[in-house]
């Protein structure tokens, strides 16, 4: 017997029973969302070989990745602001308008924006948010996109819009109203591909299409594709682990007691491994992550280990950070990192001193030499070096002008600040 067929109910039953399931539905929905949000703080997806809670929840929880996002965002958010389960509980906001509201949810407003999107629909919680949180108006603008004829569009049961060419091909146009970019499967062996690209990856295509001349047919944009492809892993591959097709026999070995991992190790390694992730859980899952690998030391550098194929393996930064505090603890990790990101931060202010102390530089190579002359005198005043050079583009246009009538118009960029801090000069000082 199908247990899903309700025919035998009567209307009474059916009446009653279906909001009652819903109510119930909405109750373990609530829970599940509690439950990833605590899992996904606690990060219990690394012991079971998942690089992240999205992919937790795509390959154990068997959501798709939309649903995945949605509820991970709204599970973010409710933990939060606890309120956000109960309104979803007690049905007064759908998971919709949750997944709207979740980016502007804090615990200091979650309250009145919970309350004030009670039993609205998706279109009424998108306008009390653009009322709360305005955003600047989107510019008019027309945008070229080739595309099929109108009269020959059609959607394909992969949702592309498109159209059928006399050779075959698939025309790509929007994919179900979204100008977005998309891979969609039209057999086991051909994938369809839409993107946009600007003007000036456009005329690089074309250019590499002319250099390619005769050795692909024209037209053929896949071939191109398809090589461009090649040549980046190929380039990719060498700048990775020194990949090359004739690599030197003896390799350049890591020396003793450095954390440096020579090519070859690293081709080895990278062989080896397959290009994965290597971390298996408890239950001999093995972690399917190929992106941001990094070689990791099996007996720890800190603790000896060497850089050698055999102490070398593959981790996803998630599970090379959770082996880690297995290893040095949770409490040392976490302090290791926020110096790390001191350190970064302070490396970045750094940059940025260097970068405008050039800008200075080049600003100061574009003055004239009247503008020049001035700046020991404003120097002798007490000006910084550097609001010096700025307020001489007040005299840009003196220079015929007396060194005293410059000396005062750049001293009027400084204004009342200035005549707070700088000393009296007799006029005789300047010649």
């Amino acid at each position: 017997m199908n247990r899903f067929s309700l025919t035998h109910l009567s209307n009474e039953v059916l009446d009653r029973q279906l909001p009652t399931t819903a109510a119930r539905s909405r109750e373990v929905t609530a829970e599940l969302l509690a439950y990833i949000a605590e899992f996904d703080e606690r990060k219990r997806f690394l012991p079971a070989a998942y690089e992240s809670m999205l992919a937790y929840c795509i390959g154990e929880l068997r959501l798709s990745r939309d649903e995945a996002k949605q509820r991970l965002h709204i599970a973010r958010a409710g933990r939060a602001c606890p309120g956000v389960f109960e309104a979803l509980e007690q049905g007064r906001i759908h998971l919709t308008g949750l997944r709207l509201l979740a980016p502007h949810l804090t615990p200091e407003n979650a309250d009145d924006l919970l309350s004030a999107a009670t039993d609205k629909s998706k279109e009424e919680i998108e306008q009390l948010l653009a009322e709360r949180s305005p955003r600047l108006d989107v510019p008019a603008s027309v945008t070229p996109v080739e595309g099929a004829p109108e009269h020959l569009r059609n959607t394909d049961s992969q949702g592309v819009a498109g159209a059928q060419g006399a050779d075959g091909t698939v025309i790509l146009g929007q994919c179900n109203g979204e100008d977005r970019a998309r891979v969609a499967p039209l057999s086991a062996e051909s994938y369809a591909v839409q993107f946009t690209r600007s003007r000036e990856a456009d005329e690089r295509f074309r250019y590499a299409q002319d250099l390619l001349g005769r050795s692909v047919k024209p037209g053929d944009i896949a071939e191109v594709y398809d090589r461009a492809m090649k040549e980046l892993i190929k380039k990719l591959e060498r700048t990775r682990f020194g990949a090359c097709a004739k690599p030197r026999k003896a390799g350049c070995r890591s020396r003793a007691g450095s954390r440096h991992v020579s090519h070859d190790v690293k081709r080895a390694v990278w062989t080896r491994d397959r290009g994965q992730c290597t971390f298996v859980s408890q239950s001999g899952r093995r972690c399917e992550a190929r992106r941001d690998l990094q070689f990791d030391h099996v007996k720890e550098f800190a603790r000896g280990g060497e850089a050698t194929v055999e102490n070398i393996r593959l981790r996803c930064p998630g599970h090379n950070q959770h082996t880690a505090e297995q290893s040095y603890g949770a409490g040392f990790m976490k302090q290791k990192r926020e110096e790390a990101a001191k350190a970064r931060a302070a490396a970045r202010a750094a940059k940025e001193r260097a970068r405008a102390q050039k800008a200075a530089e080049r600003e100061a190579s574009r003055l004239q030499p009247h503008q020049l002359e001035v700046i020991p005198w404003l120097r002798e005043l007490g000006c910084s070096e550097a609001h010096s050079r700025i307020a001489v583009e007040r005299c840009r246009d003196m220079a015929d002008a007396r060194l005293e009538d410059r000396v005062k118009q750049s001293l009027r960029w400084f204004g009342a600040r200035l005549a707070r801090t700088v000393r009296p000069v007799a006029p005789a000082a300047c010649p």
